[in-house]
C-alpha cells in the first residue's frame, strides 16, 4: 500500500513540475491556426492527434492529460460517447473538453451533465473567435502548466539544429542540444573555452530551415560524456518575432516525437 502511495505522490510531484499535455483530437484548420497556435505561444504543451485509437493507447503513458475532442470527425457521436466513457473508466484523471459545429443545447447539456466533461463544450461556429481565451481560462484554472514556465525541446538528434557565432576573430560552430524561448544548451565542434557571464552577439541559430539571429550570455558549462555542454541565455533584446518562431519550432519538434510515439 505504501508503494502505491509513493507512486501517486511521485506522479503528483512530476505533474506539478511539468504540467499536463493537451491533445486536440481531429482539430479543424481553424483550431490549429487559432487555438493550437495561441496555446503554443502561451507555453502550453499542445499536440494535434488525428487517430483516436492510437491516442487512446498512448494516453496510458500520460494519464493526467487534457483532451479536446472534435466530435464531428473520426467516428459517430454515439461512438464518441463510448470513447469518453472508456477513458473515464480506465484513465480517471484525464480531463476532457468537446468541440463541435453543432450548436444544439441538448447536445451540449448531455456532454456537460451526463458525461461530466470538465473542460467545456465549445461550438466552433459560434465560439471560434473566443475559443483561445475560453480554453486558456480553463487551462489556467486547473494549473495545466504546473510550475514549468517554459517549454523545452531536446533536439540533439536533429540534424538541422545548429549554432554559429563569432569568437576571437573567427566563427565557431556547434550542435544545439535543447532549446527553449529563454535559451539553449549546445556543444561546439571544438571547445572554445567560453567564460561564464560573457555576452556574445550576432549568434546565428538554425532550427530546421529557419535562421534566427540572437545575442546571449554564457550561463555556465558542464561536462557530459567527455563533451563540454554550454548553456546560453538569450538577452531581453532578442526580437519578439524570434521568440514566436522558437516556440513554433519547439511545438513542431515535440509534435514529431509524439507522432512517432502514437503508432
Amino acid at each position: 500500500m505504501s508503494g502505491e502511495n509513493n507512486t501517486a505522490s511521485n506522479n503528483t510531484e512530476e505533474l506539478s513540475l511539468t504540467g499536463r499535455k493537451i491533445f486536440f483530437v481531429y482539430p479543424t484548420a481553424s483550431v490549429v491556426n487559432q487555438v493550437i497556435t495561441e496555446l503554443t505561444q502561451q507555453e502550453y504543451e499542445v499536440y494535434a492527434a488525428r487517430d483516436h485509437g492510437r491516442l487512446l493507447r498512448g494516453l496510458k503513458n500520460y494519464p493526467d492529460s487534457i483532451v479536446y475532442i472534435n466530435i464531428d470527425e473520426g467516428q459517430s457521436e454515439t461512438e464518441w460517447e463510448k470513447w469518453i466513457l472508456t477513458i473515464y473508466n480506465t484513465l480517471p484523471d484525464i480531463r476532457i473538453g468537446v468541440l463541435s459545429s453543432n450548436s444544439s443545447e441538448e447536445l451540449k447539456e448531455k456532454y456537460i451533465s451526463k458525461l461530466h466533461i470538465s473542460c467545456g463544450f465549445l461550438t466552433l461556429k459560434v465560439d471560434m473567435s473566443k475559443a483561445p481565451d475560453i480554453i486558456l481560462g480553463v487551462l489556467d484554472k486547473i494549473n495545466a502548466k504546473g510550475r514549468r514556465k517554459y517549454l523545452r525541446a531536446s533536439v540533439e538528434k536533429e540534424a538541422n539544429a545548429t549554432i554559429n557565432m563569432p569568437f576571437n576573430n573567427d566563427f565557431i560552430n556547434g550542435v544545439i542540444r535543447d532549446v527553449s524561448v529563454v535559451g539553449i544548451s549546445c556543444v561546439f565542434d571544438q571547445d572554445p573555452v567560453l567564460k561564464k557571464n560573457t555576452l556574445h552577439k550576432a549568434i546565428q541559430l538554425r532550427l530546421q530551415s529557419v535562421l534566427l539571429n540572437v545575442e546571449a550570455v554564457i550561463f555556465g558549462a558542464r561536462v557530459e560524456n567527455g563533451q563540454v555542454v554550454y548553456v546560453l541565455l538569450f538577452t531581453q533584446r532578442v526580437d519578439s518575432d524570434v521568440r514566436v518562431k522558437i516556440r513554433k519550432y519547439i511545438q513542431q519538434s515535440l509534435q514529431a516525437k509524439m507522432d512517432s510515439e502514437l503508432v
